[in-house]
């Protein structure tokens, strides 16, 4: 396997979910005159580690698991095409978790010993969230994961090593993001809704059908926008900004309405997008209140 496949197995363009919610946090720190670099930086570098680690595990995990078939709609995967072998695979998602704990250290100098805890369920749910004996994403817990680690989580922690304490508004961003972030899964469960109905993955869609899909992205922008309400009454000579997201949503939304099989492909990169453009959207009001 060549450097270029490996790069194409750690999905590189799934890292901006993984970014979005540090950014945020880093932010609100600079918000609050709390912000420090270096452990700033740290989060991004366990953030981005311990994607790409539960990117390579989710390559294993379902290729065990058969739901990596020759009728895969998204991007290839790296042991479903042969690039790889599964024992191969296996050794560079541990590779990857150890580099996380390795980066996750250094933040304990910033945030004390007990967030090592923190560290602990990080890797406890980047394995668990595809492989063990109760794999949350084929049991409909997906979403909530989702919601943890790509927002609540790094939204708050990130914040966390740096002021050494939570705020409401924190919170709330934390939830924003996190809600935001569900709907990249609800594009990729609902563009593979018969594979994973065959392979027995039993995701929020499979459970309750593509219509409900459909609502559950809207209800995820919803969320998103209550949550941050506090911040967006704060600077109401922004708006506009706030509403260019919501022009970029409905149009991902309408063409998520519309699209089916590969053409999803499409509509997720769209939607990893918009995270990305409210995450920034979130940390230039946060810079500039």
């Amino acid at each position: 396997m060549n450097l270029i496949n490996w790069i194409e197995a750690a999905r590189p363009k799934t890292l901006f979910a993984s970014l979005s919610p540090v950014i945020v946090g880093g932010a609100l720190a600079w918000h609050d005159e709390v912000f420090r670099l270096a452990p700033f930086l740290l989060c991004v570098l366990v953030a981005l580690t311990a994607q790409i680690a539960s990117n390579l595990a989710n390559d294993y995990f379902d290729f065990k698991k058969g739901a990596d078939g020759a009728d895969r709609l998204g991007p290839a995967r790296a042991v479903a095409s042969g690039w790889v072998t599964p024992k191969a695979m296996l050794k560079a998602t541990v590779l990857m978790l150890t580099l996380c704990c390795t980066f996750g250290l250094g933040l304990l100098y910033y945030g004390g010993l007990h967030l090592i805890w923190v560290g602990i369920v990080i890797v406890i749910f980047a394995l668990a969230y595809t492989g063990g004996p109760y794999p949350l994403a084929y049991h409909g817990l997906g979403d909530v994961c989702v919601l943890l680690f790509f927002g609540v989580v790094p939204v708050s922690f990130t914040y966390y090593v740096q002021a050494l304490t939570f705020t409401p508004l924190l919170i709330a961003l934390a939830f924003a993001m996190g809600f935001l972030s569900i709907n990249i899964l609800v594009v990729n469960n609902y563009r593979d809704y018969e594979q994973d109905k065959r392979a027995g993955k039993r995701t929020t869609i499979v459970c309750f059908g593509k219509r409900f899909g459909q609502l559950f992205y809207l209800f995820n922008l919803l969320a998103t926008l209550l949550c941050t309400l506090p911040l967006l009454l704060l600077k109401p000579a922004l708006s506009f900004l706030p509403l260019l997201f919501i022009l970029f949503f409905t149009t991902t939304w309408m063409e998520m309405k519309r699209s089916e099989g590969v053409a999803l492909n499409q509509v997720l990169a769209a939607t990893a997008r918009n995270v990305l453009f409210y995450a920034c959207v979130l940390s230039f009001l946060l810079l500039y209140v």
